[in-house]
């Protein structure tokens, strides 16, 4: 039974990363709220496509006019995100009617169920509470929390081949932990940026508006909450709030690039992580080159949807890196 786990808790990681790119790609294109409702588009299970049908969506609707290109992308992305709720709940029946599944295997299915439920809601939310940047925020990391909970799924699932870590292996289990809360905290910077619309507040790089330090509002920038009701497409903050959150976000970039190729030559001592190694070195300077493309070229969609890519494939290559060092027998 293990091995069917195995299989469909790597299905699952797969879905919840092409999810990530997709939700990426909807926000990045400004089809956030292509649907205006929830969990159908304009009324309709799919999305109005005949004549009588957007007469009728603009109707229930006028403050949104429909718009195909933008609600067909807000559509997919539901209901590959629907087909990962089913897979979810199909890997937990699974490994609870398996009288041999080990209870870490209950309880990372259990944590993944509680989780997907809540970021269906998130989703909910973002649509309703019209792209609230903390519920966009926290919907960005809930897609990320459910893929490293899928991942580690996985990985806990199969039988693991080679011997035990040695000492020095184990040891560096810290520097990988504080690695991914590092990564993690740049993550959400990078979401409230996007939430915010702010990432190109600062258009120029290294500097912003031609300045090492320019005036900037970090109060303002990082309230949390909001009201209620505003519809928050296109961002509400000020410049000065926008260069704020866009300062913070490129500070982040440079500690968390930083710790990353720190962990990169820590890993090439070690002979069995040298090529975990590599592929972090690797994914961290396409990251950062990614990131810095990103002003440079205006933020064209590709790039940051890759932006957004490249921060899912390093938390991945982290929490493999994680389990490669863990003494715990699969």
């Amino acid at each position: 039974m293990n091995r069917n786990i195995h299989k469909l808790a790597m299905l699952a990681a797969i879905i919840a990363f092409i999810v990530i790119v997709l939700g990426a790609w909807v926000r990045l294109s400004d089809a956030g709220l292509g649907c205006p409702d929830w969990p159908g588009c304009y009324g309709q299970l799919t999305w109005p496509e005949a004549t009588h049908e957007i007469t009728k969506a603009n109707q229930a609707f006028p403050e949104r006019p429909f718009e195909s290109n933008k609600a067909w992308r807000e559509m997919v992305h539901r209901y590959l995100a629907g087909t990962l709720v089913l897979l979810v709940f199909a890997l937990t029946w699974m490994v609870w009617r398996d009288p041999r599944a080990r209870r870490n295997l209950k309880l990372l299915t259990a944590a993944l169920v509680v989780l997907i439920i809540f970021q269906a809601l998130l989703g909910m939310w973002t649509v309703t509470l019209k792209l609230k940047p903390i519920i966009v925020m926290a919907h960005l990391l809930g897609g990320l929390t459910s893929f490293s909970l899928s991942l580690w799924l996985m990985f806990s699932s199969r039988r693991r081949a080679g011997p035990e870590p040695d000492v020095k292996t184990r040891k560096i289990r810290t520097t990988i932990i504080a690695a991914i809360a590092v990564l993690g905290i740049q993550i959400a910077l990078g979401g409230w940026t996007s939430a915010n619309y702010a990432a190109l507040a600062c258009p120029d790089v290294p500097t912003c508006m031609g300045q090492w330090w320019p005036d900037a509002n970090f109060r303002e920038g990082f309230v949390l909450w909001r009201e209620i009701g505003v519809d928050y497409e296109g961002g509400i903050l000020d410049q000065q709030s926008r260069i704020a959150v866009h300062l913070a976000h490129r500070i982040g970039a440079v500690v968390t690039f930083l710790v990353l190729i720190f962990l990169s030559f820590r890993l090439f001592s070690i002979p069995q992580l040298q090529t975990g190694g590599r592929l972090l070195m690797a994914l961290v300077l396409a990251q950062f080159t990614l990131g810095v493309m990103n002003v440079a070229l205006f933020l064209p969609l590709a790039n940051a949807v890759a932006h957004n890519a490249g921060a899912a494939l390093l938390l991945a290559t982290l929490l493999g890196l994680l389990n490669r060092t863990s003494t715990r027998e699969y």
